[in-house]
């Protein structure tokens, strides 16, 4: 029933909400000396896997969508703050308002993709 368009929208609305969650963890725990920011990945693995099946079924393009995951990074990157901490509270604040921007770009397009669908069904 579900065409792959929405199959993306929905699984890049996980990536986004788990990116959001991450981003506010960061964001809580920059005072904690020897915090690491964490950060998550998912766009560029879904984008390799689907770029070999361009003329692919639609089931097979499904598979791939379905068997990229949502990945939690941690940065390693040296800190410039004496407690050894890394988080950036701009980076992370832009971080936070994008995904959220894109995040409801998102739901609106699971929406307008329910709405084609009813309307064709009419």
């Amino acid at each position: 029933m579900f065409n792959n368009s929405i199959l993306v929208s929905q699984r890049m609305a996980d990536y986004l909400w788990e990116k959001q969650q991450v981003t506010l963890n960061n964001i809580a725990n920059v005072s904690t000396p020897g915090y690491k920011a964490q950060y998550v990945t998912f766009q560029d693995e879904l984008k390799n896997k689907l770029a070999s099946y361009n003329q692919e079924s639609a089931s097979k393009i499904r598979n791939q969508i379905d068997q990229t995951f949502i990945k939690v990074h941690t940065k390693e990157d040296e800190s410039s703050r004496l407690d050894g901490n890394n988080v950036n509270m701009d980076v992370e604040q832009v971080e936070l308002a994008s995904s959220y921007i894109q995040y409801q770009m998102t739901i609106n397009n699971i929406n307008s993709e329910f709405d084609r669908i009813r309307s064709a069904l009419k």
